[in-house]
């Protein structure tokens, strides 16, 4: 078994894949600095779940000398990097977060591995940096110009991965994740909260809009197959890119409609123009990943259905 160090480890995707390599014997280190970008308690709350583990070390990976005395001390065999500012539109309104978390805090990480000996990371790109693109996405594709910090913080972090001295570098294009323990500001979570509150739900480019949702669980199933091939030391070292994501195009009217037949109410719908960060469209080619074996297998109806279910058992709604 390895030793995995993961970044963001009380995040959405952290959460789910540190609780999957506790469960698979893997020794785990973690950290987390648990900002305020959404409500700190969801992420507490997570850390409470991973058993197994003394818990997420408290670390802003803008805290140069503290990421590298991380690294030092744990000597990780690989590190999963998902710590990050996420969300689009939220990036518009607080570009410097994105550029000092996102971009500083990922070249402290990559300075503290060099220096220390990791030789193998892993770590969260998105579809963003692809938005614009004819679709289904592709890992083959040029990166247009992007429009919003967020995409601009990830793209320069594939390059700044890419033109490291760490052995193995590998970067995972996530395609809109959901779930339990989900972040509240994504559709999912925001929506199930407002219709139960009976509040109106913001429907941008007058809910024309496609999304390649993927679930959490072919989420992990994804990248620990990429996990698998970085640590097979048989392979030779890489620097690569591949997509995770569902597969399919769904519209968002059909996402908003199985929300509402497992809350069994009706969504107050606000129609609003297209946010000038947002994307028409995403919709990934996953040719790539499927070549190490992946196949995600949770449809959108079961998805949702997991989600609505986690959310009324935590939040205690009828």
């Amino acid at each position: 078994m390895a030793r995995i160090a993961i970044t963001g480890a009380a995040g959405f995707i952290g959460y789910h894949l540190t609780k999957h390599y506790i469960a698979l014997g893997h020794d785990v280190v973690c950290c987390d600095s648990f900002n305020d970008y959404y409500d700190p308690q969801l992420k507490y709350a997570r850390e409470n779940q991973l058993e197994g583990i003394d818990g997420c070390k408290i670390l802003d990976l803008t805290w140069k000398d503290s990421v590298a005395k991380w690294i030092y001390e744990t000597e990780p065999d690989l590190v999963i990097h998902l710590a990050a500012y996420a969300g689009v539109r939220y990036s518009v309104e607080h570009p410097q977060k994105y550029i000092d978390n996102n971009i500083i805090g990922t070249q402290n990480l990559i300075e503290a591995c060099e220096k220390y000996g990791v030789h193998k990371v892993v770590y969260a790109s998105t579809s963003s940096v692809m938005s614009g693109n004819p679709l289904p996405y592709s890992e083959a594709d040029n990166l247009p110009h992007q429009k919003h910090p967020y995409g601009m913080t990830k793209v320069a972090n594939e390059s700044q991965f890419m033109g490291s001295s760490i052995d193995t570098t590998i970067g995972l294009r996530f395609f809109t994740v959901y779930g339990p323990w989900g972040r509240p500001d994504m559709a999912l979570f925001d929506f199930t909260k407002k219709i139960i509150a009976g509040k109106p739900i913001t429907l941008f480019n007058n809910g024309d809009m496609i999304r390649d949702f993927t679930y959490i669980d072919d989420i992990v199933h994804g990248v620990d197959l990429v996990v698998k091939n970085a640590l097979n030391t048989t392979l030779p070292k890489k620097k690569d890119i591949y997509n995770i994501g569902y597969g399919e195009k769904v519209q968002l009217m059909d996402f908003v409609d199985h929300i509402e037949e497992n809350l069994g109410r009706t969504a107050i719908k606000e129609y609003a123009p297209m946010h000038p960060a947002d994307a028409h469209a995403t919709w990934s080619d996953t040719t790539k990943l499927q070549k190490l074996g992946y196949r995600p297998t949770t449809s959108i109806a079961e998805g949702v259905e997991a989600f609505v279910a986690w959310y009324k058992g935590y939040y205690n709604v009828n």
